[in-house]
């Protein structure tokens, strides 16, 4: 109920304040979604429990979060900022303040490089992740699209299979800490058109080897290899348009020849070794 509050002094008794006793029982808590989240804060957390109405304040630690939502039985509130560490969430109420649950700040993931750096754009090949707290990754996206796959192997390397794609992307990796920025190392990732062969020429060569031929097509600048009917030839790259190659020997007859790039195998066009 109701009673009278007052403070006497050796100059006698104060007037008198009413103080109410109120029955609200404590509040309880039972649950907390997420149980973590970045350490700059801002994310909304739902706590839910028991005897909630009328919150006056919901605690991260020493740090007040802001209330969105009140009821009896969900509070939402956006949690503040908070070092990597564990912290005791708590509702406070007329009634008193409630049991802690764990909360766990999370710092931000980061991206320093990826490898390989190319791919093709049909995807579905293997890219290595490396940076630093990777552990709670839940996402890894290559511009907008989302790897079709990913492994975490340590706190500081992921594998991923790449999705397809298009340009150059920035890799970034989702925890619950964030999503990383390309503000730190190398996270770029192109893709590239398979490789194309239009022509050769000459189109024969001694089968002592040693003929300079001229690979024409296409999506020709990152060749890493070519080979006449399986055999390495040493070549340079000239554009994107044209390779030239040096044949290495072979038995008189047909080969195929292929330009290789991290996109994959060219189509094969016919290399005749004549007989010396």
């Amino acid at each position: 109920g109701t009673t009278n509050v007052t403070v006497t002094t050796p100059g006698g008794t104060s007037n008198a304040l009413p103080y109410t006793y109120t029955t609200t029982p404590a509040p309880t808590i039972t649950t907390l979604s997420p149980t973590s989240g970045p350490t700059s804060g801002g994310n909304t957390v739902t706590i839910t429990g028991t005897n909630l109405t009328g919150a006056t304040s919901v605690k991260f630690g020493l740090n007040s979060a802001t209330i969105l939502t009140n009821s009896a039985t969900q509070i939402t509130v956006s949690a503040p900022a908070g070092p990597p560490s564990s912290v005791s969430v708590t509702v406070t109420t007329a009634g008193g303040t409630s049991n802690p649950l764990s909360y766990f700040y999370i710092a931000a993931p980061t991206v320093i490089d990826v490898s390989p750096h190319l791919g093709p754009d049909t995807g579905n090949n293997t890219v290595t992740v490396f940076g630093g707290n990777l552990t709670l990754t839940t996402a890894v996206n290559f511009g907008a699209v989302p790897a079709t796959a990913f492994t975490v192997v340590s706190d500081t390397q992921l594998t991923v299979t790449a999705p397809a794609g298009t340009g150059t992307v920035v890799v970034t990796v989702t925890t619950p800490g964030g999503t990383s920025t390309s503000g730190s190392g190398n996270p770029f990732y192109t893709y590239l058109a398979a490789p194309v062969l239009t022509s050769l020429n000459p189109t024969h060569g001694q089968d002592t080897g040693g003929d300079a031929v001229v690979l024409t097509g296409s999506n020709l600048t990152f060749t890493d290899a070519v080979t006449f009917g399986g055999t390495p030839a040493s070549f340079s790259a000239i554009s994107d348009t044209q390779v030239v190659a040096t044949s290495p020997g072979g038995a008189p007859g047909t080969v195929n020849v292929v330009a290789h790039t991290p996109a994959g195998n060219s189509n094969a066009l016919p290399f005749v070794y004549d007989p010396t």
